[in-house]
């Protein structure tokens, strides 16, 4: 059994969905599943000419042979889940473990009304509620919604009888609720043992974790943010983004922050670093395929990223689709 599992090691945003969908249509595995946080963490996935924004389901549903799976960990939307199987055309392939929470409307109405919940900067999706509800032995599962019955399954079952498994995580570590930038964190861990236990995988399971991270850095929402630019000057180096479920302006810092990724990386095991959005930082590297053709500031930036943070940078996106990768997992230094 092999098991590889990405997480974000920033304030989330940093191009996992494009790393996913690019190891699910590479590395082939049998089994997607999603882990962590609900429909409040969006992803961004381009495939051939087409670009999906997904909230719920798994970034790697471009492989059309994958199975796909949303662990017990995972807070379910359901009008949310329906919506994406529908507009990706997913049918069956689509799996839900029966024990998951259910969001309520209700959830999702006292998140949008919490004082807390505005200080901090939340998505209001219900996540808050819905997390509180689940530790207090309250929250309704996805069996008690008619409409997810043909989607319920059980997740540890069918992850721990396949031979390659591929585990998403969502957000970012820094905004983690017990290692990020507490209070202004989302409701739960996000690490990659957390991760893992959510889809019902063990730690002797993992081959591989991934810690994807972009060439620069940005978050949404409030909390501390060193170097933060203004909004024009981050449009002016072409670094402003806008967040994927919220659409609202993400904050930015141009460079990296080294002590915030060597934590991420020690707490996370990160085998590898999957560098994204290099493109943007040096548009000389649009759409390289091979390191050796990257100009020579932007290996020397790869290399202080290798030094500072400990991990080899073995994938680096070069581009918005899925194949725009330089992918180095296996090659010698």
């Amino acid at each position: 059994m092999s098991v590889t599992v990405v997480v974000g090691g920033q304030y989330g945003d940093e191009g996992k969905g494009k790393i996913i969908s690019y190891l699910a249509l590479h590395d082939k595995p049998d089994v997607i599943a999603r882990g962590g946080g609900g429909p409040n963490a969006g992803h961004s996935v381009e495939h051939g000419s087409k670009k999906y924004s997904i909230r719920l389901v798994p970034s790697g549903f471009v492989n059309q042979q994958s199975k796909l799976a949303i662990g017990a960990g995972v807070l379910v939307d359901a009008g949310v889940f329906l919506r994406e199987v529908e507009t990706f055309g997913l049918g069956s392939r689509c799996i839900i473990d029966r024990r998951a929470t259910l969001i309520t409307q209700e959830m999702k109405d006292a998140d949008a009304a919490s004082e807390t919940a505005k200080k901090i900067g939340t998505t209001k999706t219900g996540m808050g509620p819905a997390q509180a509800a689940r530790a207090s032995r309250t929250a309704p599962t996805v069996e008690s919604e008619p409409r997810l019955k043909k989607y319920l399954g059980d997740v540890p079952a069918l992850v721990n009888s396949a031979k390659n498994v591929l585990v998403e995580g969502s957000q970012g570590f820094m905004l983690s609720n017990l290692y990020g930038t507490y209070p202004f964190v989302t409701s739960k861990d996000v690490s990659a043992s957390t991760i893992c236990a959510e889809v019902g995988l063990g730690p002797r399971s993992v081959k591989d974790v991934i810690m994807v991270i972009k060439a620069y850095t940005t978050r949404v929402g409030s909390g501390p943010m060193p170097g933060e630019l203004s909004v024009a000057d981050a449009e002016k180096r072409g670094m402003q983004e806008y967040g994927t479920v919220t659409g609202r302006p993400r904050r930015t810092n141009p460079d990296l922050i080294w002590d915030e990724l060597r934590f991420s990386a020690q707490v996370n095991s990160a085998s590898f670093i999957a560098l994204t959005k290099l493109d943007v930082k040096f548009p000389a590297c649009a759409k390289k395929k091979e390191y050796d053709e990257l100009p020579l500031e932007a290996k020397n930036f790869v290399k202080q990223i290798e030094n500072e943070v400990g991990v080899k940078v073995g994938l680096i996106g070069t581009g918005p689709d899925a194949d725009d990768i330089i992918d180095r997992r296996e090659q010698d230094e």
